[in-house]
């Protein structure tokens, strides 16, 4: 295929930099303040490396390294790079949850880039909702982009035990609350599960959503599997760098690569890497952002036909460092070739197909041949009924199967210092058949829908040995997570979704093979308790929250704002 080449003077920095007058006398004028000449950036395109690096995010904490690697390559490929900070969406530490910001960096990534003189930009991330934040905001703008993930952290370690991030600490902390392991133990568990950069390294949001961004065809062949900590990082940091220069003279943008087909790619490997139930409101958002109307629908689906071959935490036994020497999502990808579209264009120009040409399984413990699969079909469920009338999501294979068809009463909790103040109460009423219910956990509700739907086991039901229950909620549940629990449901209880009508003995039934999540009551009862109930006080009165709460959509539309969605074009600055 021939590619049309831009001239220097169609660059969209040529109007800052490129043009006689007094603006332009400014713009390099304060650029030689900076210590750069004319010949640094005069012709050449401005590559705006937007960078989430931050004290307080652990997963970027080499971020500053690989951005001198990245400009490297950008000043080899003949571009001028520009480093602009975002704000870090930090998992471990932002509060009540990063989701709730992650429309915020979206927003900015989208405004940094039109506000100022970017031909092409760099997107660094890997920290859960950074990767679809600095994605939407992109596809947004679109303008040539190309993604450089953060890479997976090292595998953890306590007396010779690998641990896993996340699902080692649920795993850990149950036996901790149960008595089987001390305090002391508990400590060198902390000091031993994260030792390296990078984000987690079970098949959690993190390393789901880059490997979903790879398949979308937004990073470069192989960059998602790679360790942070491995030196293959810091060279794919500089070919990044030096494939945005290309796009930019190719004018390579990503709603000209990005179809329903690369949407259907890029859900499909997250089935068949056990991927977090986190990507679906994200993917949904992301295909929203692309004009690509994207149903929950469609997950289920795919999910019907699609095998779980990567023997990944927390489904199944390694960590991202074994995939990566397994050969990684290439290796992946190409064993179920035959579900992808493969035709579909990615980033550095070439197919889907012929990025993965070629890879190897080199551990079939860890990437599974089809035969052996973890499991055949069916890795993610989306649920529907009367509690759900909107969806919910399962995944079934972290779950006990014999919860998989499940019936019981329900133990509800009004919010989560409800469930916090109660769960391990010796006299709650309560046991291994019941139902835990979290309600107001929601977009609105929580506010920011955070993971809080992995709901701790009871104490008391702990000490029976049951490490198992169901567990329904419109909260979302970390990647790292397992068990049996029911998230999304929508709508959610804080807007009037069936869920906020469910009461203490409430017999709910989950039955995953049908796909049918039911409150047991008649619809008379149910009309009833409708009518009854009051909408609660909104969160907030001032700033972000307010403009987040008046127009975040529900799970199953992605949890964008209503006003970002779409292909809608915004004007470019004038420059005056």
């Amino acid at each position: 295929m021939t590619v049309r080449r831009k001239q220097p003077e169609q660059l969209r920095s040529h109007r800052w930099y490129g043009v006689n007058d007094v603006r332009s006398f400014g713009h390099r004028s304060r650029t030689a303040q900076m210590g750069y000449s004319r010949a640094d950036y005069a012709g050449k395109p401005v590559i705006a490396i937007i960078n989430t690096w931050s004290d307080i995010n652990p997963c970027h904490s080499h971020f500053r390294q690989r951005a001198e690697e990245v400009k490297r390559g950008i000043w080899q490929a003949g571009g001028f790079p520009v480093e602009i900070p975002a704000i870090t969406l930090s998992e471990p530490f932002q509060k009540p949850t990063t989701m709730l910001y992650r429309n915020l960096l979206a927003m900015e990534t989208e405004e940094l880039l039109r506000s100022y003189p970017a031909d092409g930009a760099v997107l660094m991330g890997g920290c859960d909702k950074t990767t679809p934040g600095l994605l939407m905001g992109a596809i947004s703008m679109n303008m040539p982009a190309i993604y450089m993930p953060g890479g997976p952290m090292l595998r953890g370690n306590w007396r010779d035990q690998t641990l896993g991030s996340g699902s080692d600490v649920w795993k850990y902390w149950a036996e901790l609350r149960a008595g089987n392991i001390n305090e002391d133990q508990w400590q060198e568990i902390e000091n031993g599960i994260a030792r390296s950069p990078g984000h987690c390294m079970t098949m959690g949001t993190a390393s789901t959503m880059t490997s979903a961004s790879e398949a979308l065809g937004f990073t470069l062949p192989g960059a998602a599997s790679i360790p942070a900590a491995d030196s293959r990082h810091a060279r794919m940091a500089t070919e990044t760098g030096r494939r945005i220069v290309d796009m930019v003279w190719e004018d390579l943008k990503p709603r000209d690569f990005l179809t329903a087909a690369s949407f259907d790619n890029a859900i499909t490997a997250v089935l068949a890497i056990g991927g977090s139930t986190n990507a679906l409101v994200h993917l949904v958002a992301l295909a929203r952002r692309a004009g690509i109307p994207l149903t929950l629908n469609r997950f289920d689906e795919l999910s019907r036909t699609t095998p779980l071959i990567a023997n990944i935490r927390p489904a199944g036994k390694y960590l991202m460092e074994d995939f990566f020497y397994a050969g990684g999502l290439r290796a992946l990808l190409a064993t179920i070739g035959d579900k992808l579209a493969l035709d579909a264009r990615t980033v550095n120009g070439r197919t889907l197909g012929e990025n993965v040409s070629g890879a190897e399984v080199f551990n079939r413990e860890v990437i599974l041949p089809r035969d052996r699969a973890l499991v055949a079909s069916g890795s993610l469920a989306v649920l529907r009924g009367n509690l759900a009338p909107d969806g919910a999501v399962i995944k079934p294979a972290a779950a006990e199967p014999r919860l998989l068809k499940h019936s019981g009463p329900a133990l509800v909790f009004a919010d989560y210092n409800d469930m916090a103040a109660r769960i391990d109460d010796p006299a709650l009423d309560v046991t291994a058949d019941s139902v835990l219910v979290l309600k107001n956990a929601g977009p609105l509700g929580a506010p920011g829908m955070p993971e809080w739907g992995q709901l701790p086991i009871p104490k008391k039901i702990l000490a029976q040995g049951v490490r198992d229950m169901l567990r329904i909620s419109d909260a979302r549940m970390s990647g790292t997570s397992y068990g049996a629990c029911v998230l999304h449901v929508a709508p959610e209880s804080f807007a009037g979704g069936p869920l906020a009508f469910v009461r203490d003995g409430d017999v709910i039934e989950l039955d995953v093979a049908e796909r049918r999540l039911e409150l047991k009551i008649s619809d008379a009862e149910l009309a009833r308790r409708r009518a009854e109930w009051k909408m609660p006080p909104p969160r907030f009165e001032r700033g972000y929250g307010a403009l987040y709460q008046q127009h975040i959509t529900q799970a199953d539309q992605g949890c964008d704002f209503d006003f970002l969605e779409g292909t809608a074009p915004t004007p470019e600055p004038e420059i005056h």
